[in-house]
């Protein structure tokens, strides 16, 4: 039988995803004062990826809007706006996942800081665990947020809406899912429409998750470098 974590160069998945980045942060907990120079360029680019993911989010609500009132004005005119709600459906759904590590950076998230008060390194290392914790649960998310985009793709799963998607959108992404067959996608491109494969609404998600779970391991790693979170504004008390 097959595994679940298949292995690349030697090693399981598994050990690429979850042991080596934690073994990557005891090595950056050591060398802590020598690394922060180095990281420091690279956290630049991370903060800016962070941000762009942000500004898409957003952009993704304005569609949103956007989709209310044009199936508003359809329905006041006498005409029909096929597949508005899978779009907004569509739309919210990219909003959240491209806005989830923007969102973490910006102490959006609801953190339980209840036992961080005792004393300052208390403090740090439950903030150091729970944030590695949260690490390996959104590396597995994501990980298993791809297997279910390449599984739609497989399985050609189709809406069961009314909302279509240009085909040659389709083809071109493909790449990012299918990326052997990119040069036989582009080659057979058809002019017209199709009904939207589930799978293109998931890259989204699949983008998203795989984004929060670099920024937990970020955010670890700058934590250990720092010596404190780099989170600052909690969403609740």
């Amino acid at each position: 039988m097959r595994s679940d974590w298949p292995a690349y160069f030697g090693l399981p998945l598994w050990a690429w995803v979850f042991v080596a980045p934690t073994l990557l942060a005891l090595i950056i907990f050591v060398g802590r004062g020598r690394l922060q120079p180095v990281l420091k360029p690279v956290w630049a680019v991370l903060d800016g990826l962070y941000f762009i993911s942000g500004m898409v989010g957003a952009g993704f609500l304005v569609a949103i809007l956007a989709l209310i009132v044009a199936n508003m004005v359809s329905r006041w005119s006498g005409n029909v706006f096929a597949g508005a709600t899978e779009y907004a459906g569509y739309c919210m759904a990219a909003a959240s996942f491209f806005a989830l590590a923007h969102a973490l950076n910006r102490g959006a998230h609801i953190r339980v800081s209840l036992f961080l008060g005792l004393s300052r390194a208390v403090h740090f290392w439950l903030d150091a665990v729970a944030t590695l914790t949260a690490a390996i649960i959104a590396t597995y998310f994501a990980r298993y947020a791809i297997k279910t985009i390449w599984f739609s793709k497989l399985l050609n799963d189709r809406t069961q809406g009314l909302d279509k998607v240009p085909n040659w959108l389709v083809d071109y992404l493909s790449f990012f899912v299918a990326p052997g067959r990119y040069a036989k996608e582009i080659a057979n491109i058809e002019p017209g429409w199709i009904f939207t494969p589930l799978w293109l609404p998931q890259l989204a998600m699949g983008f998203g998750s795989i984004l929060l779970a670099i920024a937990l391991w970020d955010n670890l790693y700058r934590m250990l470098v720092v010596g404190e979170s780099r989170i600052k504004n909690e969403g609740v008390e």
